[in-house]
């Protein structure tokens, strides 16, 4: 791939470059301004395992990754022009592409599945449009634990309250180069949600890893520990990572059809459907994600659809042409977001390309829907089903299906491996 050389901005003393690894989380180097041409022209050098680490940077012996093969390198090249850091005056930001020591793509860098998908939408002749909304707490960090109380949802005084770190983070985050189009109080105290500028698949599964980074060294910066965690308290809302897709073709929105769904855009529905629960893996990768998956949550059981409902699995906007899109509701804000949107695109465009029908609407409560084909709700039974499926294997790639695989399988082993202290509480005084 050719190299380019990017400007930085004036008075810039230290780039920051960095790309998302399997999880999604930003991962790179501190690059000295003198330094950056090097970098540009001959990249910057980084070991594989940084693909092959779980969440806790632990690492394992993988296919692609092993002490057999050494932990080889591959090279981070500068693909986004660096924009400054606000809140680090003389700091800015580079986005990055990974690239293997023999030039090509590596094998299980995630951006790759959803580089794949994309192209085979653009050879449809189709763009894909993704706005996402991400839900994050804001804890105190001596204890972990909001510093509010209550629910403020949509509440402007909660709003005001919590102005100081929300403020910067919007109007900071949007001077970084990351649109931000809102932001309000969510469902439980010290819980908020911000929601990004829709954009092309692959600019917004890389803003979300941006966004992530950039909304923990804020909150920090304030004060506060921010934190994606899909659940991390069982008693209050989970967070959530809702996904809106439109589908483009010829400058005119596929899915819009005189302020109703079209025809494609309910074949795109369709095909969500058949693929939801062998993919839920790729919204929910550990344990904790899937405790969020309760009925009642305002986070989906099945694959239920309908249209301006939060019950459903895949909630239609209709209305305006540009305002048409399908919003699909079950991925925790803690996923890889291109795993998540190559997994939704495919399933997708499977749906237009086979003329997929989706089930009948549901106009009420879809938690009661009888009839309704489930997700999983446990992380146990998505691996098992993703296990089982040909069609997620093909649309990850092999090294890539293993790895992830591979991570949420050794997270289930931790977890069956501890005795909690919920247990010792319930049952050391009573047996």
């Amino acid at each position: 791939m050719a190299k380019e050389t990017f400007d930085l901005p004036e008075g810039t003393h230290t780039v920051v470059i960095g790309l998302g690894d399997l999880n999604g989380i930003m991962r790179g180097k501190r690059i000295p301004a003198s330094h950056w041409k090097n970098i540009c022209e001959s990249g910057n050098a980084y070991s594989i395992a940084l693909f092959a680490i779980d969440m806790t940077c632990d690492v394992w012996d993988t296919p692609c990754v092993n002490f057999d093969n050494g932990y080889p390198d591959f090279h981070m090249f500068p693909m986004t022009k660096p924009v400054e850091l606000p809140w680090e005056p003389g700091v800015a930001m580079s986005f990055a592409r990974a690239e293997g020591m023999d030039h090509n793509p590596v094998p299980i860098d995630p951006r790759i599945v959803l580089e794949r998908q994309v192209k085979r939408a653009a050879d449809m002749g189709i763009e894909i449009k993704v706005g996402t909304e991400l839900e994050f707490y804001l804890l105190d960090p001596e204890t972990n634990k909001p510093r509010d109380t209550g629910i403020g949802v949509y509440g402007l005084d909660r709003a005001a309250e919590l102005e100081h770190v929300l403020g910067p983070i919007r109007s900071q985050i949007n001077a970084a180069g990351i649109p931000i189009e809102q932001s309000n109080p969510e469902y439980a105290a010290g819980q908020v949600e911000v929601n990004i500028r829709y954009g092309g698949a692959l600019e917004s599964a890389d803003r979300v890893v941006m966004f992530r980074s950039l909304v923990k060294q804020l909150a920090n910066q304030h004060g506060y520990k921010a934190t994606f965690m899909a659940k991390p308290f069982f008693e209050e809302s989970g967070n959530g990572f809702h996904c809106h897709y439109s589908l483009w073709k010829d400058g005119k929105n596929m899915f819009a059809d005189s302020g109703s769904l079209s025809q494609d855009g309910k074949h795109f529905v369709g095909g969500l459907q058949k693929r939801m629960a062998e993919a839920a893996v790729c919204g929910s990768p550990t344990v904790n994600g899937f405790r969020r998956r309760q009925p009642y949550s305002f986070c989906p059981i099945n694959t239920t659809w309908g249209v301006d409902n939060r019950t459903v699995g895949i909630r239609i906007i209709q209305g305006a042409e540009a305002a048409t899109r399908v919003e699909k509701r079950d991925a925790g804000a803690d996923c890889n977001p291109y795993l998540l949107l190559a997994s939704d695109v495919a399933a997708g465009l499977d749906g237009i390309e086979q003329s997929i029908e989706p089930s009948a609407i549901t106009e009420g409560n879809g938690y009661e829907a009888a009839d309704a084909a489930p997700i999983p709700t446990d992380l146990a039974e998505a691996v098992k089903l993703a296990r089982e499926s040909q069609w997620l294997k093909d649309v990850m790639g092999d090294d890539m299906y293993e790895l992830a695989l591979q991570q949420s399988e050794r997270e289930l082993e931790f977890f069956a491996s501890q005795v909690t202290p919920v247990e010792t509480a319930r049952y050391l005084d009573n047996f």
